[in-house]
């Protein structure tokens, strides 16, 4: 049964995004939000009646604010608006990003600083519980004045029109599916179609989910580097705690923690941890591991700050203010959230460019201590694992290239009106495809010290890489002769992103810090 989620003037949390995106949550309104979202249209339905010009109410909008227009032409103007905005193109994005972005606009219209009528937010309500999903394109925001595009083809559904996609993934014109639901589409007036787009919310729901994964990623990568220094006999004396609160970044620290709990019983750390062990240091991409993930787990802690601010926020413009007040105001730029998904993409390409190299150090019989070539059953017969390496160095030099900032560009718009931009919506989606891509890097360093601790038999991995093992051996087997690797990489693939690998070691020693 899906929870429930009651949208108040407090905004939302980011477990609330993620149980209306992911899960299906269904909606209320709190009634405090109903009442003001009614004192707040009735600030804007007396200045519609009003002969002194309102931003949205009675003007054009952006280049064309100077314009007034007559009171029987403003029902016309909202649907104007949202039919000429609604401009997206290219492929569909998700369907979770959909609904996170209209949880987020409805969580605004709840504050009752928008000025829209409460039968205009339950509506948009209604689309969400009946899972009715706008088809919202790719290309269409610059971050700025609001994810405008997409927002706009999610207002054209409200009012019956545009595609939509039902729960099942069939795609129908908005009027059937509403019908369908008994939901009966909204005819916008004054102020509300503004109301519908000027929101960073595309931009914001992409953030809140990205970092979820991205948390869970990084856990997983402390899990496939433990089993790396296992399969490459290296030493966990390197991640004592000393050493670690001696520079005391949390992410550092979190991540060293979980390396001495994933390793603190190994069988095949214990084997060479004696004087007759001659190595001084193992290389870096084994001995810094907590640096890395945990640089990037504080990035990810600041990224998060950013986000859970913005659910906070009120983002609109004009805004009604409780004095009766209309306002005009900046707060749609994207800027803050843009910066931190650059800055996260940034993090995640880094740690997955270290994961490669664990990678790329068990498959040289020059660097891994003993293990076969690529990890061959026949070396020169076979060629074991050597061409999932090659697939894993493309998805890090892809990373690479999604780490380029997307928030230092900016493309006026609207005549010089709009004559700067956050570019938010573009850094998003390409961070939507950098944690795609680290969860595929993380599957095959998986794969790779899996088969690699293989060799080490009769040796035992630790309890907790010991129980990662077992749950990939339901579905990528050992060592053996070569086989078609692409399904075994996404089964692999499949078993990070669902967490199913760090569940099962968490079952098997406690939650990762």
């Amino acid at each position: 049964m899906s929870s429930e989620v009651v949208v108040g003037s407090h905004g939302l949390s980011t477990s609330d995004v993620i149980a209306i995106a992911r899960r299906g949550a269904q909606i209320k309104i709190s009634e405090e939000s109903l009442e003001a979202m009614r004192v707040s249209r009735k600030i804007v339905d007396d200045l519609a009646a009003s002969e002194v010009p309102a931003y949205g109410i009675s003007t054009g909008f952006g280049a064309l604010a100077k314009k007034h227009i007559d009171p029987e032409l403003r029902a016309q103007l909202q649907k104007s608006l949202i039919r000429s905005h609604a401009a997206g193109s290219g492929a569909p994005v998700e369907d979770e990003v959909v609904r996170a972005m209209m949880s987020l606009r409805l969580a605004t219209m709840c504050t009752g600083f928008t000025g829209v009528r409460p039968i205009t937010a339950q509506t948009y309500a209604a689309l969400l519980n009946a899972h009715i999903t706008p088809v919202v394109r790719e290309f269409g925001s610059l971050g700025c004045s609001g994810d405008l595009a997409p927002l706009s083809t999610c207002a054209l559904a409200l009012m019956g029109e545009g595609d939509v996609r039902l729960k099942d993934g069939t795609v129908v014109d908005a009027t059937t599916a509403m019908k369908a639901s008994g939901i009966v589409p909204i005819e916008l007036t004054s102020k509300e179609g503004l109301a519908l787009i000027n929101g960073t919310d595309g931009m914001t729901g992409m953030l809140v989910m990205a970092l979820d994964d991205a948390l869970a990623l990084l856990k997983t990568v402390d899990i496939t580097a433990a089993m790396s220094i296992e399969a490459l006999l290296g030493t966990d004396k390197v991640f004592a705690e000393y050493l670690h609160t001696i520079r005391p970044h949390p992410g550092q620290n979190a991540s060293a923690k979980n390396l001495r709990d994933l390793l603190a019983t190994s069988p095949l750390i214990k084997s060479h941890a004696g004087k007759e062990d001659g190595r001084v240091q193992d290389a870096y991409s084994l001995r810094c591991a907590p640096q890395v993930a945990g640089g990037a787990r504080d990035t990810l802690t600041h990224a998060l700050s950013v986000a859970e601010r913005e659910l906070q926020s009120i983002i609109d413009n004009p805004i009604v203010l409780p004095d009766g007040d209309v306002r005009s105001n900046g707060n749609f730029h994207g800027a803050p959230i843009a910066y931190v998904l650059d800055f996260v993409a940034i993090a995640l390409a880094d740690v997955a460019s270290m994961s490669e190299r664990r990678t790329d150090r068990m498959l040289d019989e020059h660097r891994s201590f003993g293990l076969p070539p690529f990890l061959a059953a026949n070396p020169g017969v076979d060629s074991g694992m050597m061409i999932a390496q090659y697939t894993q160095a493309g998805l890090v030099s892809e990373m690479k290239r999604l780490a380029v900032p997307a928030s230092v560009d900016s493309i006026p718009s609207s005549a010089m009106q709009e004559d700067h931009v956050s570019m938010g919506w573009h850094a998003a989606r390409k961070l939507r495809r950098s944690v795609d891509a680290l969860a595929r890097v993380i599957a095959i360093e998986l794969m790779v010290s899996g088969r690699a601790i293989d060799f080490r038999a009769p040796l035992q991995p630790s309890p907790g890489t010991g129980a990662a093992i077992k749950i990939l051996r339901q579905k990528v087997a050992g060592p053996g002769p070569d086989r078609w690797l692409t399904p075994e990489i996404e089964a692999s693939y499949e078993m990070v992103l669902s967490r199913s690998i760090l569940n099962s070691v968490e079952k098997e020693i406690g939650v990762l810090a």
